[in-house]
């Protein structure tokens, strides 16, 4: 959700003690300065959904005046979660065989009585479009129940009351800004063996404060572009399935610029013979693109 980020927002309360300090003396200057190294996205949300993107990160913070849910990413965005479910919901109508995998997290701020609201939200919205924890689903199941929708909440709380959501998932994520590093993370995270569940390899390059201090010229967007062949490569080699080694959900910034999504979804072509790669379960090898 960061191609809407609100260039005139506050630095969110999460962010390092520093920054906030910084962002009320010179707003001017930390405002625009997070703008840039925090969009990662440059399509709105129905738009990702038509390139391919299966699966949605959704960082989640509420906002101190007025108290609604916004997304974050560094600051806050323009659209509330509100309206970006709707979008999604009526993209999904639209798409009637189309399953997307959304993963809401960070809930900076929110109260116990906001996460009610906001699973009750999401339950009343997509309803009988929701993937049941309890069960394991393939395309067909899902297809033959007008199931939709997998939705993992960060808040196991939640996770316990409610049977639609899914818990949380993990982010392979490796904090470097060097394309180099994120890979030897990735590949030494699969050694690791991977999680029972849904999982995401993060191909996303991250700044940190020396790194914007000697590239003021620069952006999360110039950055990605620079690295974005050699990153692309490593997925293009990825191998989908249960197997050992095997990927799961892929991400990727800036998904518009490149062939990111027809590489991900060729990679299920490498699974062999037709009822697996219609299966669901062994479609979370390589379901998701974003």
């Amino acid at each position: 959700m960061s191609f809407c980020l609100d260039i005139s927002s506050p630095v969110l309360r999460s962010e390092p003690c520093v920054l906030r300090v910084i962002d009320r003396l010179f707003p001017c200057w930390t405002r625009p300065c997070v703008y840039r190294w925090a969009t990662t996205q440059q399509s709105v949300l129905s738009d990702q959904c038509d390139l391919g993107i299966r699966f949605l990160d959704l960082r989640i913070a509420r906002k101190p005046a007025g108290g609604k849910l916004f997304f974050a990413h560094g600051i806050y965005t323009l659209m509330t979660v509100k309206e970006a479910l709707d979008e999604l919901a009526t993209w999904l109508d639209a798409h009637p065989k189309e399953i997307v995998i959304i993963s809401c997290s960070h809930f900076a701020s929110l109260t116990d009585e906001d996460h009610e609201h906001l699973v009750e939200y999401i339950i009343t919205l997509f309803g009988k479009k929701l993937c049941s924890s309890q069960d394991i689903p393939t395309l067909r199941s899902c297809w033959s129940r007008s199931q939709q929708i997998v939705v993992s909440y960060g808040n196991q709380q939640m996770v316990l009351q409610h049977p639609e959501l899914w818990t949380g998932i993990p982010y392979w994520y490796a904090d470097s800004p060097d394309p180099k590093k994120v890979i030897a993370y990735l590949e030494d995270q699969k050694h690791r063996g991977r999680p029972a569940g849904f999982y995401v390899s993060g191909l996303n390059l991250t700044e940190d404060a020396p790194y914007v201090l000697l590239h003021p010229l620069q952006d999360m967007r110039k950055m990605t572009m620079s690295a974005l062949s050699l990153l692309l490569r490593w997925a293009g080699e990825q191998q989908p399935g249960r197997g050992a080694g095997g990927v799961n959900i892929l991400c990727c910034d800036f998904v518009d610029v490149s062939q990111f999504c027809s590489l991900v979804i060729g990679l299920n072509y490498k699974l062999q013979g037709g009822a697996s790669a219609s299966r669901l379960q062994d479609a979370k090898s390589s379901l998701a693109w974003g």
